[in-house]
């Protein structure tokens, strides 16, 4: 599993008619759907499927999210999502994400995902994400 890919990942898409306003710019509640896409296809990247990961009895869930809006994207722009695993512990994971058209920063993010079971309580990360903390504490040196 590519450890670099599981910890930053790009991901670029274009904005679609149905996620923006009457202004044509993009409904700041989409923001939440780009995040989500961008951590899974993270994880795709990385050689894991989120589909294995709730096939394993395990879901991960946002807890927290604090997001900052910048300017505004429209439709039709093409935007880069740039989103960064800021920390690992035992059932949860923190990232950070910058959302930018071309140079210009639209919105930035930071989110809480803690891993559970079915019954909604804690449950220890797989261990593939544990190892990872490794490459992230030595990222940090």
């Amino acid at each position: 599993m590519p450890a670099d890919t599981l910890l930053h990942y790009s991901h670029e898409f274009r904005v679609a008619y149905h996620q923006t306003d009457g202004q044509r710019r993009v409904h700041h509640s989409n923001y939440l759907n780009f995040f989500e896409d961008a951590r899974v296809e993270m994880l795709r990247a990385g050689g894991v499927r989120y589909k294995d990961v709730e096939d394993s009895g395990r879901l991960l869930v946002v807890t927290e999210m604090n997001v900052q809006y910048h300017a505004a994207a429209e439709f039709d722009d093409w935007l880069r999502l740039d989103v960064v695993v800021t920390e690992i512990r035992k059932v949860r994971l923190r990232h950070h994400y910058d959302v930018f058209r071309d140079q210009t920063l639209i919105a930035s993010a930071d989110s809480t995902i803690a891993c559970v079971g079915p019954d909604g309580r804690p449950k220890k990360l797989p261990s593939k994400f544990l190892d990872l903390a490794q490459h992230l504490d030595l990222a940090r040196q």
